[in-house]
């Protein structure tokens, strides 16, 4: 098998800003393109410096040439989102569809993955986790792509009393991932720039995690809060074996079975130790992007609503106004304490949502850090506290860079999150 180019979708507007540094040769017409030039939308084509069409390709006449976009999105949705200029190698595609103009890059999959890994996190943590995350994104987009033709369970249908969904990268249709969290972080070379991330991609290149047979859909988050989740908590509610629930300790022993609303609050109202409960300064700047440090309750945390707040928070998020909201329930939690399914009771409404991701969008103006909380009634409103920064499936990007720390390799690390999978080189 040779190594793949992937196409990513970076961002979309009316018109895109474009410097191009170096000679870039247009597919569609021929021509060669250089210097800064703003990427139109014109009625149902694209225009470039004369070039008009659906679809222009723009490709590079040599390694060095590269190109810069303007205010890219990134943390889309979330509490650190905000505005880049961000520069990439590879051809840049400009597509017009629905209205809108995409820029996707075609970039390898080597080559992209160095930039996942820096974008991820801060490019210069240990060796051994850059080369763990570098396995681990390689085997997600490996099998988001061997799955591009295969039938998905679908989404149950919305009714009146329950709204169950969740959010993957099918929802992507003129490229085969985006730049953003909701596929993996992809930033260009912008923060692809120091040697150890490139060795870790050059000495894991074409390593991927297999189960069955099949390349494993690994996934990751910031933090576990302690314990991981099943993927059919988060996802689809097809069960994957490698994708299970253990402590983030190095004895794997889970605690009482948290999916028990007691014992629920009791883990998430302690500090348990865990790989990834850490306040280490030094090891967490070594890990996490400048912008990733603004969350340092990253393991415990806490929010709080007045019942106006929450209830026009509520509205504002669903199109529902749920009335004075009564209470909020869990229905359903996974064994990392993750609530699956809640149940929200208001005075004019009642209805169960799910699953978590869509828990953490409706309750917060941003997203709420994971869906592993607790529900207080105070004198004002509601009190929320949590564990855990994302969704906790598979690999936990802080509890995997403190194993690195503490002298583990990147195959110790896989082995820890990723049972029943083996190490497998495909290219």
């Amino acid at each position: 098998m040779t190594q793949p180019t992937i196409s990513v979708g970076i961002m979309q507007g009316a018109q895109i800003a474009v410097l191009f540094d170096g000679q870039f040769r247009c597919a569609e017409s021929g021509r060669t393109i250089e210097g800064r030039h703003c990427a139109r939308l014109d009625g149902t084509h694209a225009t470039l410096a004369g070039h008009s069409g659906t679809v222009l390709t723009l490709t590079p006449l040599d390694a060095r040439s590269t190109f810069e976009l303007g205010n890219v999105t990134i943390g889309i949705g979330f509490h650190w989102q905000r505005l880049e200029k961000q520069r990439f190698g590879g051809r840049l595609r400009l597509v017009a569809d629905g209205g809108r103009l995409h820029a996707i890059n075609l970039i390898p999959i080597e080559q992209y993955l160095t930039s996942v890994i820096s974008s991820e996190m801060c490019a210069t943590s240990s060796l051994q986790l850059l080369k763990a995350h570098a396995v681990t994104s390689r085997s997600w987009l490996m099998a988001q792509l061997a799955g591009r033709s295969a039938e998905r369970p679908p989404r149950p249908a919305a009714t009146p009393e329950a709204d169950i969904r969740w959010y993957d990268r099918e929802d992507h249709r003129l490229f085969d991932v985006c730049a953003d969290d909701h596929c993996q972080r992809y930033q260009g070379i912008t923060r692809a720039a120091n040697p150890a991330v490139s060795r870790a991609v050059a000495e894991t290149e074409g390593l991927v995690l297999t189960a069955d047979g099949r390349i494993c859909d690994a996934r990751f988050s910031k933090c576990c809060g302690g314990m991981t989740e099943l993927y059919e908590n988060c996802w689809d509610d097809t069960p994957h074996s490698y994708l299970t629930a253990l402590a983030d300790t190095p004895d794997e022993a889970a605690p009482a079975d948290l999916t028990r609303e007691e014992n629920a609050r009791r883990w998430i109202e302690s500090e348990p130790e865990a790989f990834c409960n850490t306040a280490d300064a030094g090891t967490l700047r070594q890990i996490l992007n400048s912008y990733d440090r603004e969350t340092p309750d990253f393991y415990r945390w806490s929010v709080s609503y007045t019942a106006d707040e929450l209830r026009q928070l509520l509205r504002t998020k669903t199109g529902i106004d749920f009335g004075d909201i009564r209470s909020l329930t869990p229905v359903r939690r996974g064994p990392s304490g993750r609530i699956v399914t809640l149940r929200i009771e208001g005075s004019l409404r009642t209805m169960t949502v799910g699953k978590e991701l869509e828990i953490r969008r409706i309750l917060s103006p941003t997203h709420l850090y994971s869906s592993a909380f607790v529900v207080d009634r105070t004198e004002s409103g509601f009190s929320l506290r949590g564990a855990g920064w994302g969704h906790g499936v598979g690999l936990c990007q802080i509890g995997a860079a403190v194993m690195g720390e503490h002298g583990y390799d990147f195959r110790q690390i896989l082995a820890h999150y990723f049972k029943n999978a083996v190490i497998e080189k495909r290219w």
